[in-house]
């Protein structure tokens, strides 16, 4: 499973720095976390969050519920099928049920979507979305970079601007990448039974 120290690696070999000299960890790990989030806005984790309810009350809480974005629908009780998805609305950290059984303490199913995870143990991003994260922070260290080269003294007066020309086409290049694999463009179905 790719970790965040894969694309690391990938960040140093496609910005020519494998030493790591130019971009220390922290930094390519702060580009990493903004590409990440920006491709998690257009591309979120989709799963099903199980969470328990509280007798005779509609509310359920989201406090419990890491990097949530959104909420798609809600099944209570949790476990039938076909699912018992119920109208609902969300405000603040909770939804609130509107109709169907008043929860007795029985778990509830949130389809969600949620920001993704990178770290030391693996990620939620699919393999064909690796190279796009590594594209967009990419982008950004090379942004950052022309811009601290640009109060520099550089023998080669035009590198700022070409750490800028190629950091701007891989953004571009990023975000082109995020419209075609993105969320609004698939074609979704929904249907509410109760």
């Amino acid at each position: 499973m790719t970790t965040i120290a894969d694309i690391r690696e990938r960040l140093r070999i496609d910005l020519h720095d494998p030493e790591g000299t130019l971009w220390p960890d922290a930094a390519l790990d702060r580009h990493i976390e903004r590409a990440l989030h920006e491709l998690s806005l257009a591309i979120p984790d989709e799963r099903v969050a199980i969470v328990p309810t509280t007798p005779g009350s509609r509310e359920i809480s989201l406090a419990g519920i890491p990097g949530l974005i959104t909420v798609e629908a809600v099944a209570y009780p949790s476990g039938r099928q076909p699912p018992a998805f119920v109208p609902f609305e969300r405000w603040g950290g909770s939804v609130t049920l509107l109709a169907g059984d008043v929860p007795d303490g029985s778990n509830a199913a949130l389809f969600i979507t949620a920001a993704h995870t990178l770290d030391g143990e693996g990620t939620t991003l699919p393999a064909h979305l690796i190279d796009v994260l590594a594209t967009g922070a990419a982008g950004y260290a090379a942004l950052e970079r022309a811009l601290s080269r640009t109060e520099t003294l550089n023998v080669d007066e035009d590198v700022a601007r070409r750490y800028a020309d190629w950091g701007r086409a891989r953004l571009t290049a990023f975000r082109q990448l995020l419209g075609e694999h993105g969320r609004a463009r698939r074609l979704r179905t929904r249907r509410l039974t109760g």
